[in-house]
């Protein structure tokens, strides 16, 4: 499970460019997924610019953990968020919090 997203929690809206850096994949991705999943609906300009609120990057990071880092298809990914939301993020926190704690750890054996 990665930790990507460090979105800044003083910031209201991310361009579809800052969500790709986050994750470092194409824009064309994000938008893609977009028409796949419900829970992934960006706010758009009068001139088509797509603006993400944390609570998207939040479902697109969990989209993202279920496809690429868990090796669901995008059918299993959308049956599984409308089957389990609540378990799905519940178990998605424990293993982000573990990954802290591995990654905590393993810098503290380097200073070692």
């Amino acid at each position: 499970m990665s930790s990507k997203p460090q979105h800044n929690p003083e910031r209201v809206y991310y361009s579809i460019g800052d969500l790709a850096g986050m994750f470092q994949v194409n824009p064309s991705l994000i938008r893609f997924w977009e028409k796949e999943f419900d829970i992934l609906k960006p706010t758009k300009s009068k001139k088509g610019n797509r603006y993400y609120t944390p609570k998207d990057v939040d479902n697109f990071h969990l989209i993202y953990h279920l496809v690429k880092e868990r090796g669901y298809t995008l059918q299993g990914a959308r049956e599984k968020l409308k089957q389990n939301t609540d378990e799905i993020l519940r178990d998605f926190e424990v293993i982000k919090s573990l990954k802290k704690v591995q990654a905590f750890l393993q810098n503290l054996k380097k200073e070692l």
